[in-house]
């Protein structure tokens, strides 16, 4: 039986080129991804309603789209998936959890010293632990499809500096569709997750960095401190609220469209794309790598 990339290798060079244009592999790459979750996902959400057993369809879509992303670099970029290779990951990975929850730790520290992050009590450590299987699933999700296929593609075709303003603009507002969201929450994303996020990258060039600061700051946000994750309302650990002008407090969105966050955020991703530049991890345009 013929495979998909025999058959793509025998099409005439004008379709090749079409397939091979970073536009038309970004599309591919997220059908890959998108269809085997929907299949998944759409049986969970009509026919499963207890709780816990949601908490393991989130880990089982994040499995899914591991394994989706893995399918497609092997079948269509016909290479080993080094990004997502085992050697390394637990500390890489366990890197960038330590890293996300600190960061967002010191937002919540600082907006208690401004006196508007108030503690009034606790729910226990179930509220806490229910919360993790879809920070798993959203760290594993958003940096996938962001950094691993949208950053990652646009990079080798435009240059790092390009890719990494373009994927943190439509990372900041894909999150405007989202409760409570602002303009300036959305900006607030963009800059500070889209930028940290993508530099995460550059520094290792592998995914379990950022996904683990990715799914450490979602955790710690929602799952400790119980403040609202992009708009969404989350019990954590403890009984708490925000109380103050929203550009200090994030408003409705949560601590993320902070100052305070955007601060801290922006300041982390600088350090790391500095650390990448010394690394020589910023990858030139393609047309430049062509005409060197």
């Amino acid at each position: 039986m013929t495979s998909q990339v025999e058959a793509i290798g025998r099409v005439p060079t004008r379709w090749r080129r079409v397939l091979n244009f970073p536009l038309v592999r970004i599309s591919v790459a997220i059908l890959f991804i998108a269809i085997p979750v929907a299949a998944v996902e759409i049986p969970l959400n009509l026919f499963v309603t207890d709780k816990s057993l949601r908490g393991l369809g989130a880990l089982l879509l994040a499995a899914v789209v591991l394994v989706a992303y893995r399918t497609y670099v092997r079948v269509m970029e016909k290479r080993p998936v080094t990004e997502l290779s085992a050697r390394g990951a637990g500390l890489e990975w366990g890197s960038g959890f330590a890293l996300g929850a600190l960061l967002f730790s010191a937002t919540i520290g600082i907006l208690a010293a401004f006196g508007v992050y108030r503690v009034s009590g606790n729910n226990g450590w179930q509220s806490m632990l229910s919360f993790l299987p879809v920070c798993i699933f959203a760290g594993i999700f958003e940096e996938v499809l962001i950094r691993g296929i949208l950053f990652r593609i646009l990079e080798q075709w435009l240059g790092s500096w390009v890719a990494l303003a373009i994927s943190a603009i439509i990372f900041g507002a894909l999150h405007l569709f989202n409760p409570g969201a602002t303009l300036f929450a959305g900006a607030a994303i963009a800059i500070e997750a889209g930028i940290l996020l993508a530099a995460a990258y550059m520094f290792t060039r592998r995914l379990w960095f950022c996904i683990g600061l990715h799914m450490a700051w979602n955790f710690t946000q929602g799952g400790i401190f119980s403040v609202a994750v992009s708009g969404g309302k989350s019990k954590g650990l403890l009984q708490s609220k925000l109380i103050g002008p929203d550009w200090l407090t994030g408003g409705a969105f949560g601590a993320e469209a902070s100052a305070v966050a955007l601060a801290i955020c922006l300041t982390m991703g600088i350090i790391l794309l500095v650390l990448a530049v010394k690394r020589g991890h910023v990858v030139a345009p393609s047309w430049r790598l062509r005409t060197a």
